[in-house]
């Protein structure tokens, strides 16, 4: 289990690394580096999704390693609670950045109107937490959308042990 201690709280996640062994071991990889420390969500729409692991709170991009593999055809659904990984419109572009589905969003899944978006994870508490980061105001910055206006930050990234 990993815990993300952001500035509106903490959101444990359980992993599904049976089904998504890449994504799984790519993520965990740039958490045990510390990447995500000190990134923010740089992307938050209510009834959608939440969006981080790439930017400072200046919204400097951060480095990244090689894209990986898509796994969304691994039967995982992006359901409300769940992480997927972000990507560009080419298949197998995902880094660093993931998301958070904040609802349940069927025509992100393999196959609904692309290969999708791979689900790696899950949200076990601190769902009101997503849903706090969802409902923060948002505006542009740059070419970007849905900035938060105050940076939502996720201080760390860690590991701990199952109950």
């Amino acid at each position: 289990m990993v815990i993300f201690e952001t500035t509106l709280g903490n959101i444990t996640l359980e992993f599904f690394p049976e089904e998504a062994p890449i994504t799984v071991e790519n993520f965990l990889t740039y958490m045990d580096d510390g990447h995500f420390d000190s990134t923010i969500f740089h992307r938050a729409i209510p009834e959608f999704m939440v969006q981080g692991g790439g930017f400072t709170a200046d919204m400097n991009e951060k480095a990244t390693r090689e894209q990986i593999k898509n796994e969304a055809d691994n039967g995982l659904k992006n359901e409300r609670g769940t992480l997927s990984m972000a990507r560009t419109q080419a298949v197998d572009s995902a880094t660093s950045q993931f998301f958070i589905n904040v609802n349940n969003n069927k025509f992100l899944d393999h196959g609904e109107r692309d290969f999708g978006y791979a689900v790696f994870a899950k949200v076990t508490d601190g769902m009101d937490v997503v849903d706090q980061i969802a409902a923060v105001p948002t505006g542009n910055h740059g070419s970007h959308e849905n900035v938060p206006l105050e940076p939502v930050v996720l201080n760390t990234a860690r590991r701990v042990e199952s109950e």
